[in-house]
């Protein structure tokens, strides 16, 4: 039974700039959703080409680079092409929550062996962000993955493969924090090929200037 109103308007199709986007439910509290066709292949390799020259290796939220995430990655200012402002706003009618409450979209790059363990994408009251804190996340995968690399949301049993252009999306905003917690999820090991995806994350209160 829900208790609580979600962020997202559920629905089976969504309909955004005449960009046709299907979506099934995979759990409804908190709300776990699968995309798909948020983005074209075009612009899924697109995004690839963009963000490869400008890869570093990952950071935490604390700004550490640590085991717990092996990845490299980069983040697009706002509006900086016309391409990223198509998606932004694309992902931001699909998300329901104005653009400016939004971080710069990251692009994250995975080769074989590298992953992101179990983790939490809202932040800990010990955390300076937290006074505005994440409340949404919308995973886009941009390229299909030879083998491994699925999302994992273990509190929940449920594993979503690698697709292109399929995203994943899962909100933690819940006053209920027992609700958040079960958010927790990972990136497992990739193990052949490699595994590109871009992540868009939604703040409580607005973070952009416009």
């Amino acid at each position: 039974m829900i208790t609580e109103v979600s962020i997202l308007p559920i629905q089976s199709v969504y309909s955004i700039d005449n960009h046709i986007i299907t979506a099934t439910v995979l759990n409804e509290e908190p709300l776990l959703m699968k995309f798909d066709r948020v983005l074209s292949d075009e612009e899924c390799q697109a995004l690839i080409d963009s963000a490869a020259s400008r890869l570093k290796k990952s950071k935490l939220a604390n700004k550490e680079v640590s085991q717990i995430r092996t990845s490299s990655g980069m983040f697009f200012d706002e509006n900086e092409s016309p391409l990223i402002t198509i998606i932004e706003n694309r992902i931001s009618s699909l998300m329901h929550v104005p653009i400016v409450h939004a971080e710069g979209l990251q692009v994250l790059k995975y080769e074989p062996g590298q992953e992101f363990k179990e983790h939490y994408d809202f932040f800990g009251s010990n955390n300076p962000s937290s006074h505005n804190n994440r409340m949404s996340t919308l995973i886009i995968y941009l390229n299909d993955v030879e083998e491994g690399g699925e999302t994992i949301f273990p509190s929940l049993e449920i594993t979503v493969k690698p697709v292109k252009g399929s995203a994943v999306y899962f909100e933690y905003f819940y006053s209920n924090q027992a609700l958040n917690e079960l958010t927790l999820h990972s990136g497992k090991p990739v193990i052949r090929g490699e595994k590109w995806v871009t992540t868009q994350w939604m703040r409580k209160q607005r973070i952009r200037e416009c």
